[in-house]
């Protein structure tokens, strides 16, 4: 890596398929659009995926590729109020991208893993990217506040099991995830801990182009459901500061947004997972229940790092 090249595109430039999925359900997937829409316009083939908490029970028969996988399109039937998948989907179809985005069952590691497993055997992908918005994928679980990790740690640890040659985590939205209780000096400390071994890859603003259009579109389609987290990252690329109004959602909150929320922070995946302290009580997890319990039963008997300000 160099000053002129970014550390995303420096690891991905070689890449025949490249697999973006959306580490912790929801609007997840929305945060590796910046990366996905660059790689095409660089040629490389890309493809969409979301370890979904959508009602999926609406998907015709034809949709499943496999229990626990599926294909969403722009037609796909579902839940009007919330389907982040199809309205990503839309979107993509009305840009003339390839409007598929995969759906990973909300489960446990093992049957997560054997879905992740049969779409890069469909799709012969040799790169996987984990996308999260937010920074709680970075947590190792002794910190002071830990977010809402079940599903990114399930993600986390079931690609980490994959044998493909690259697998990196991009997170986007630094500070915000301060309303779930993370603790931003924990997140640099990760980070200081990552580069020392190698893990850390370095960070690079998102382009705003075609982002903003995309996460517009999926508030118009969520009209009660706007992402509150990409709501501040398209605030932060506009050249927004502190309180700036984002969504209804927000009303009676005060916000900070600021430039560094619009950062990709770039990890090698399984460096990552190496740090994760309760990986190994969850790597047999069948369901999201047995996730939540193995992180509660690891945090009671944790030694919890103190909380702390970052002295700026």
């Amino acid at each position: 890596m160099t000053l002129l090249s970014l550390p995303v595109a420096d690891r991905l430039r070689s890449a025949r398929h490249v697999l973006i999925a959306g580490a912790g359900g929801g609007f997840d997937v929305y945060a590796g659009l910046p990366l996905a829409l660059a790689l095409r316009a660089a040629g490389v083939r890309v493809s969409l995926a979301s370890f979904s908490i959508s009602e999926l029970g609406m998907l015709k028969p034809d949709a499943w590729l496999r229990t626990g996988l599926a294909v969403i399109r722009s037609d796909s039937p579902g839940n009007d109020r919330y389907f982040p998948e199809r309205a990503l989907a839309r979107w993509l179809h009305t840009k003339g991208h390839d409007p598929v985005v995969y759906a990973f069952e909300r489960t446990g590691v093992r049957p997560l893993r054997a879905a992740y497993r049969k779409l890069v055997e469909l799709l012969d992908v040799d790169a996987i990217v984990l996308a999260d918005g937010g920074t709680d994928i970075l947590m190792r679980g002794d910190e002071a506040g830990i977010g809402t990790p079940e599903e990114d740690m399930t993600s986390l640890t079931a690609v980490s099991g994959l044998d493909v040659p690259l697998k990196l985590v991009v997170s986007l939205g630094f500070g915000i995830d301060s309303h779930h209780g993370v603790c931003h000096a924990h997140v640099l400390e990760n980070l200081a801990a990552l580069q020392r071994t190698g893990g850390y890859h370095g960070a690079c603003t998102v382009s705003p182009e075609g982002y903003l259009e995309a996460v517009a579109h999926a508030a118009r389609e969520h009209p009660a459901h706007a992402s509150i987290v990409h709501g501040q990252v398209a605030a932060a690329l506009r050249g927004q500061f502190g309180n700036a109004p984002v969504t209804a959602r927000t009303r009676g909150t005060e916000l900070f947004v600021n430039p560094l929320m619009a950062l990709y922070f770039v990890v090698g995946l399984d460096a990552l997972a190496a740090e994760l302290r309760y990986r190994d009580l969850i790597e047999h997890s069948r369901t999201p229940l047995e996730v939540g319990l193995a992180i509660e039963a690891y945090r009671e008997q944790a030694e919890i790092r103190p909380r702390r300000p970052i002295p700026h």
